[in-house]
């Protein structure tokens, strides 16, 4: 199965209307595990289609986030990035260098179902860890 097929069927899965534009989108999501930034998924796809617009970009990874087909990962309230692995898993975001990865830590909790605490239903967590990466330790030691 190709990309797009999956990017298809995500959208599909998810109750969304597949459109040229979303199936880009969606699509980049799932071939570039770099929690890019709206400008980024921009960028990455408007060579291939030049009516994309930023806007449709923007709109498409809000719906694609509403209906779970994405996930928004907000560290900071300078950068918003998206993810399109909706699996349950944790990220890290460098200091130093600003770039988002994914974890999975075992002993990290994660919601894997809805769950109630304390009679508030629970539907999505996101878990974040903040430090310096591997990388950056290493230049800067």
């Amino acid at each position: 199965m190709n990309m797009n097929q999956d990017a298809y069927n995500r959208l599909i899965s998810c109750g969304i209307r597949p459109s040229m534009q979303r199936l880009a989108i969606m699509d980049y999501l799932l071939t570039h595990h770099t929690h890019p930034t709206v400008e980024e998924v921009y960028q990455g796809i408007c060579k291939d289609i030049r009516t994309l617009s930023r806007t449709t970009v923007y709109n498409t990874l809000r719906l694609l986030s509403e209906h779970n087909a994405a996930r928004m990962i907000t560290i900071d309230e300078h950068r918003v990035c998206y993810d399109g692995d909706v699996t349950p898993h944790v990220h890290f975001y460098c200091r130093n260098c600003g770039h988002v990865y994914d974890l999975f830590d075992e002993e990290a909790p994660y919601l894997a179902k809805s769950k109630q605490i304390e009679g508030h239903v629970i539907d999505e967590m996101q878990l974040y860890y903040k430090g310096v990466c591997k990388d950056c330790k290493s230049h800067l030691s």
